[in-house]
């Protein structure tokens, strides 16, 4: 059976890491989390909850530390072996992003084994491995259910899912591994970064800003944009998760300096975006700066 002969975004209510949820109610749900300590434990938990890092990070003996992270989302692409590949790269940049590298992986899979073959499955785990060996990652088992519906970059996704056009460089993008990028960051000896993904850029950075005590100033023209964004934002391709996204940080941004449109563009929810760093990369576009924190975490000129 053709794997193309089914539209995997069709099935899914969302695409991606749109499908999150939004980042002020989950912040309300796990807030009862973070005072819990546990009765003697293996290690130091260097991060957790609190800051609402990419991943958590414990130190182990050997000075080791060790980083934990789990993610899966729908189809953000009707072809099931990329929709594999991708969602194992969104899964590995958190690891990237902590400034780790990624050892073992195990693989979520929610199928409707009723509703689609089988042989779709097969290929979408076969591209969640292809990742994982460019990582040099093992891949050990993992856990699957039966559900009903099956595990958008933004506004590309979004009409993606609606047309059924295809935006190769989109899928060039979601598929790159963040492991350059992070070993570029280490070796400059930058210690904040993050990645860009559910929360679009300015939910990400909102995060970043406020756990370090700084505002960021953006430069809204040097920010890098897919070819066709602007036209699939024109054509009111927007999903539900960016503006879930604007409305959680609208009160914290000055957006004054730009239009809505382009608001929209900073909140898109990104699908395994790349790193942002703090601190200057060769040949890596520079957005803004770091600025002693003001009366907003971001300011967008």
């Amino acid at each position: 059976m053709e794997a193309m002969a089914y539209r995997l975004t069709q099935y899914g209510h969302g695409g991606g890491c749109a499908c999150k949820i939004p980042p002020g109610e989950l912040e309300d749900v796990v807030r009862a989390l973070t005072k819990a300590e546990p009765r003697n434990p293996v290690g130091e938990l260097l991060v957790g909850l609190d800051d609402g890092d990419d991943a958590a990070a414990v130190r182990i003996e050997g000075g080791l530390a060790l980083i934990a992270t789990t993610d899966f989302f729908t189809p953000v692409v009707d072809d099931a072996y990329d929709w594999g590949r991708i969602a194992a790269t969104n899964a590995l940049s958190d690891v990237y992003a902590m400034g780790g590298r990624p050892v073992v992986a195990v693989n979520l899979l929610g199928w409707p084994r009723n509703v689609l073959p089988l042989e779709l499955a097969a290929e979408t785990l076969r591209g969640g491995l292809d990742v994982c060996g460019d990582a040099g990652c093992h891949l050990a088992g993992g856990h699957s259910i039966d559900d009903p519906e099956p595990l958008g970059i933004g506004v590309l996704n979004s009409r993606h899912k609606a047309t059924g056009e295809r935006f190769p460089e989109a899928i060039e993008v979601m598929t790159t591994l963040n492991a350059q990028a992070a070993r570029a960051a280490l070796a400059a000896d930058v210690e904040c970064a993050t990645d860009i993904t559910g929360f679009g850029l300015l939910g990400h950075l909102h995060k970043l800003a406020r756990a370090s005590g700084v505002t960021v100033v953006i430069d809204s023209t040097a920010v890098p944009y897919l070819d066709g964004a602007r036209e699939a934002l024109a054509a009111g391709y927007v999903s539900g998760g960016t503006r879930r996204n604007l409305d959680w940080v609208r009160p914290h941004v000055d957006l004054t300096g730009i239009t809505e449109g382009e608001a929209l563009l900073l909140a898109d929810a990104q699908t395994s975006g790349g790193l942002l760093i703090a601190g200057e990369i060769p040949s890596a576009p520079v957005i803004g700066e770091l600025v002693p924190r003001t009366e907003h975490t971001i300011v967008v000129r």
